[in-house]
């Protein structure tokens, strides 16, 4: 499922933009958990919008993987982070991996990278 949110649209000091970037990060989120096959109750979609300076993040905490999505201040090029994680209370784990915020417009390929970067095990996925 293609995208049509422009992703380097700047959210600093633009509720609007900020709003929508957001709103598509979740959405493109919801599409990676489904792509991955992550069982429905093992992970959640939460928004933590920042300060007006920033854009906030979007994470994807699922039992096994830690999702953060952000635009950072450098642009776009890094602004998906990915880690292992053993569980959802815990935010740590294993090696923080990066890729542009442009994979969230190609869902398949993401998914694909995250299978090879982060095996995810049963019970959290759906066989």
């Amino acid at each position: 499922m293609t995208c049509s949110h422009i992703w380097s649209q700047s959210c600093a000091y633009n509720d609007a933009n900020k709003r929508a970037f957001h709103h598509a990060a979740a959405k493109q989120l919801r599409q990676l958990a489904k792509a991955l096959r992550l069982t429905p109750g093992s992970y959640d979609i939460r928004s933590n919008r920042g300060g007006p300076a920033v854009s906030g993040e979007i994470i994807l905490h699922h039992e096994q993987l830690y999702i953060c999505v952000n635009q950072p201040p450098c642009g776009i090029a890094m602004g998906l982070l990915y880690r292992s994680c053993s569980g959802r209370r815990v935010s740590t784990g294993g090696r923080n991996m990066m890729t542009s915020l442009l994979m969230l417009d190609d869902i398949p390929a993401l998914a694909r990278t995250i299978q090879r970067d982060v095996p995810l095990t049963p019970p959290h996925i759906q066989q």
